[in-house]
């Protein structure tokens, strides 16, 4: 069988050096504010998943080794346009200039997402798989129809493509040239199930040729080249283009969530393989070798990480009284009679014990 998936796309080999045949790689400036949100990407990773170890987190789902996947996706979008992370995505979320701590209100296990979606521009991390990826198209389509300016970038995993979200999405996405990104981030597992057992496509960027959309393949640990194929992207989806399937390549470092034991599911030297692959020490490299980046920059990023992982340790050790009245406000926006009859025996309940 002929494999009709695209060719990998990498400017950055693992040292740091251009690969032969690489195309332009993006301005200095623009790849030292990358490098920039990576130190934060993976500051507010570690300092999240201590949290849990301490109490504050309910759960923490780490993209470690994924940051650059994340910090590329949020970046290439304009102020005008919408991201639509998954659980896995809160660096993304923290590189679109949302608040930290409102981001991590979730996982704490306030039954809010923490952060005002419309005002963002970003949707609630989504937990369920693929779900997102409807609403994206949905909200993208509807831009389209109203002539805005608009371009939605849909966040998943590989695991999101074995689900019928995917599908319904990416088809009806493409039968109407939404201007949308579903970036799968293929980081080899969906939970315990590797992606030989989801897929026998040769790659999950070859399945946009189903659906008569354009797809990428790119080295997701590869932040330069994952800067130039998703803001390529951006641009012809605001064109007019139409919707694109990109697949970046990349690995779970960590176990998938804190409740996760990786260790029966696949070996410690499967993981080895990929820590000198880390992004951070591939645009590192780069970045010393050519003269952009100095000892005084990069002290200077590790501080302003480091006051972001304070804030998140004050905000999230905050106590917050529970309001009990929150049970019944947001469930109906016109409370049936027996919310409302609940909600007054509460209130008599409440006042009896203040009164008593």
């Amino acid at each position: 069988m002929d494999d009709p998936s695209p060719s990998l796309i990498r400017l950055l080999d693992e040292q740091g050096g251009l690969v032969e045949g690489a195309t332009a790689l993006p301005p200095a400036a623009e790849l030292l504010a990358g490098y920039r949100a990576l130190v934060l990407a993976r500051r507010v990773n570690d300092q999240a998943s201590a949290l849990v170890r301490q109490g504050r987190l309910a759960v923490y789902p780490s993209s470690h080794g994924q940051e650059a996947c994340q910090v590329a996706a949020a970046r290439a979008l304009g102020m005008q346009d919408w991201l639509f992370p998954t659980y896995r995505d809160t660096a993304a979320i923290v590189a679109r200039g949302v608040d930290p701590v409102e981001v991590l209100m979730m996982m704490g296990g306030d039954w809010h997402c923490g952060y005002d979606p419309t005002a963002t521009r970003v949707a609630p991390q989504a937990t369920p798989l693929a779900t997102q990826l409807l609403h994206a198209v949905g909200v993208a389509h509807a831009a389209r129809l109203k002539g805005e300016d608009t371009v939605v970038m849909a966040l998943c995993g590989d695991g999101a493509t074995s689900e019928g979200d995917f599908h319904e999405a990416l088809n009806f996405a493409a039968v109407f040239a939404a201007p949308v990104i579903f970036f799968v981030q293929n980081n080899k597992y969906a939970i315990s199930v590797p992606l030989a057992r989801q897929t026998l496509a040769p790659s999950l960027a070859a399945k946009g040729v189903g659906y008569g959309m354009r797809a990428a393949r790119v080295d997701g640990n590869d932040l330069a080249a994952l800067t130039v194929v998703l803001a390529d992207a951006v641009r012809r989806a605001r064109s007019g283009d139409g919707p694109m399937l990109v697949e970046a390549d990349t690995y779970r470092i960590q176990a998938h969530t804190n409740a996760d034991d990786a260790t029966r599911y696949r070996a410690d030297a499967e993981v080895a393989q990929w820590l000198p692959r880390d992004p951070l020490l591939r645009l590192r490299a780069h970045l010393v070798a050519t003269g952009a980046l100095d000892a005084e920059q990069e002290a200077a990023f590790a501080a302003d990480a480091e006051q972001v992982a304070a804030r998140l340790r004050a905000g999230m050790s905050a106590e917050v009284a529970p309001d009990a009245a929150d049970l019944f406000a947001h469930v109906y926006a016109r409370p049936t009679p027996q919310l409302l009859e609940q909600a007054a025996q509460l209130r008599a309940e409440q006042n009896a014990e203040v009164g008593s």
